[in-house]
């Protein structure tokens, strides 16, 4: 009993010293690490004590960018179906006539909020598509709290890309940075209006570069976002995504999260892309597009597996079109695709990256392995036509852009089944027959302003010189109940 007394005793002698010491050492500041006294440790508030953080923190980025990122709020039309019918009101006037010209009914405003980034002086402002595809009006709020209205220069739906513009001077704006260059741990700054806390400055690294999270709807879409950990939310969606000297990295787009809200993660389109559609809008009035013509697939270890290919990474050639890009310049099926013009491909969506950033009648070089040894090939893109031309805003592929939708021919059964000749709705993305129609996935085309229409070609025909509106007759093939949508192509 005695024993385990002075056992007490000690301890407690003991515990008090190694107490008193410690404390002895965290008053003069010095540090403490059980692990290696000599690590060095620095107080929070010491500046530089951060590899990579500019000594003055992010203030000269934030101080650069908060002038040049606006606050967005669009507003749009709630969509009503009445039994799935059309709304009146979205009809243009000149087709209301063949419908009696009833009393307009009125409806519920929908209003979205978002970001935006100045990129010229004169008003030029990049923001996400989903901020501005559906609306009918478009506030801008400046940093100097003046409040103009925009007008939509162009939409890419494909990389969530859009263009709008204000009629201002003077304007202060960003630059583009090659994003090319960024790396992963790189420092990055992100601001925006969140949750309509306007102005609102974040900050954290690169953790990811080139990655695809499924989540664009365009026909074509290309996904090779840039993940930070710096903090996005709702209403973040056109801001600006900085490196330090506060050049715009990319635009801020996305977030994982299983809430709605931040958790962890955000994404952004590269500058790179943003710039080239961009310009695209600006000079041309539509993306111009540069397509490979083949079917690919990112190799990884399952894969490569599974193939049994002699390599881990790159780009498969499952398939090559007809009269394609690829077919034109000998690339075949199963060709690993290893670089582009030099710049290693390790994932499909970096080739689709730097497929993306080129037009129409572009050369790229391609580097293949093929039976073992490597290959190079000088491939010439096509747009979506399949011919070198640059698309203009008029023509009907631009056109069927600006719907927002995939199109196909009815195959012989179903047009037996049915019993209709027409042309089938295969995908529907951010455009206008989503914005002013209710038109679904699966409907079927019969005729465009009373004139039959029985292939995509006659589809093309029929839209080919149209201006003003269009009325679209049709059924979905579960009822053969006529609709009609009727639409302004004016938008």
């Amino acid at each position: 009993m005695q024993n385990k007394f002075f056992q007490l005793i000690l301890a407690s002698v003991l515990g008090a010293a190694i107490t008193i010491t410690a404390s002895a050492l965290f008053r003069k500041g010095e540090p403490f690490n059980y692990a290696n006294p000599s690590t060095p440790a620095y107080l929070t508030n010491q500046k530089g004590a951060i590899s990579g953080i500019p000594s003055e923190g992010f203030t000269m980025a934030a101080e650069k960018v908060l002038p040049a990122v606006v606050h967005i709020r669009s507003i749009g039309k709630t969509k009503s179906n009445a039994g799935g019918m059309f709304d009146m009101e979205e009809i243009p006037e000149t087709f209301r006539r063949f419908f009696g010209n009833p009393e307009p009914r009125q409806q519920p405003k929908q209003e979205g909020t978002g970001s935006g980034v100045i990129i010229s002086a004169d008003g030029y402002i990049v923001t996400n598509n989903h901020v501005v595809a559906d609306a009918e009006k478009i506030e801008i709020t400046l940093h100097d709290k003046r409040l103009l209205i925009a007008k939509v220069i162009g939409l890419d739906p494909n990389t969530d890309v859009a263009l709008i513009k204000i009629e201002a001077e003077n304007l202060p704006t960003l630059s583009f940075a090659n994003s090319d260059d960024l790396k992963v741990g790189e420092w990055v700054v992100a601001v925006g209006n969140p949750f309509n806390l306007e102005s609102t400055v974040t900050a954290g690294i690169i953790s990811a570069i080139g990655r695809s999270i499924n989540i664009l709807e365009g026909k074509a879409p290309i996904e090779s976002f840039i993940q930070t950990d710096a903090v996005v939310n709702p209403g973040n969606s056109g801001g600006a995504l900085v490196n330090t000297q506060g050049d715009l990295i990319g635009i801020n787009t996305a977030i994982a999260s299983p809430t709605g809200v931040f958790a962890g993660y955000s994404f952004a389109v590269p500058s790179n892309i943003v710039a080239k559609i961009v310009t695209d809008l600006r000079e041309h009035g539509a993306v111009q597009r540069g397509y490979l013509g083949a079917i690919i697939r990112g190799i990884d270890g399952r894969y490569a597996q599974e193939m049994k290919l002699p390599v881990n990474e790159g780009v498969y050639i499952d398939s090559v079109l007809p009269d394609g890009a690829a077919a034109k310049s000998g690339l075949k099926q199963g060709d690993i695709i290893k670089e582009l013009d030099g710049v290693s491909i390790s994932t499909s969506s970096k080739l689709l990256e730097m497929v993306g950033r080129k037009r129409p009648g572009d050369q790229m070089v391609v580097t293949v392995l093929r039976d073992g040894s490597d290959k190079k090939l000088i491939v010439t893109l096509r747009n979506s036509s399949g011919n070198t031309g640059l698309v203009s805003k008029e023509e009907p592929s631009a056109i069927l852009d600006k719907l927002g939708a995939t199109f196909s021919d009815l195959s012989k059964a179903e047009r037996d089944k049915l019993k209709v000749e027409g042309v089938k709705v295969e995908q529907l993305s951010a455009g206008l027959l989503r914005k002013y129609t209710d038109i679904e996935e699966g409907f079927i085309i019969t005729r465009i302003d009373r004139q039959d229409v029985k292939s995509v070609a006659e589809l093309y025909k029929a839209i080919e010189n149209k201006d003003g509106g269009l009325l679209i007759e049709g059924r979905y093939p579960d009822s053969p109940r006529k609709y009609y949508y009727g639409l302004g192509l004016e938008d």
